[in-house]
């Protein structure tokens, strides 16, 4: 695991293929508890591409002196995001 925020990626790879490709990240909050959103796709073995760009929000809590995942919310189309963003936007012009 990560000893820094700035370490934590979902990057993944699985037999000499990433897997999950980390293309972006934002760290929103650091501390004992860190939330970071991700952008990243998925390799799609049968296509042999990558999908659609996907997000998702971790929040990681550190002990012992590494990162370790509590929990995450993942965002499951790029229409949801745009609802998320409308809704947040509306919020905080309130």
């Amino acid at each position: 695991m990560a000893e820094t925020v700035d370490e934590l990626t979902i990057g993944y790879s699985e037999d000499g293929i990433e897997v999950v490709k980390e293309l972006d990240k934002e760290i929103l909050s650091r501390g004992a508890w860190a939330t970071v959103i991700y952008r990243y796709q998925e390799w799609d073995r049968r296509k042999g591409e990558y999908g659609p760009d996907r997000y998702t929000i971790r929040r990681y809590q550190k002990r012992n002196g590494e990162y370790q995942q509590r929990s995450k919310f993942n965002i499951s189309s790029r229409e949801q995001a745009k609802n998320i963003i409308a809704a947040l936007q509306r919020w905080v012009e309130e």
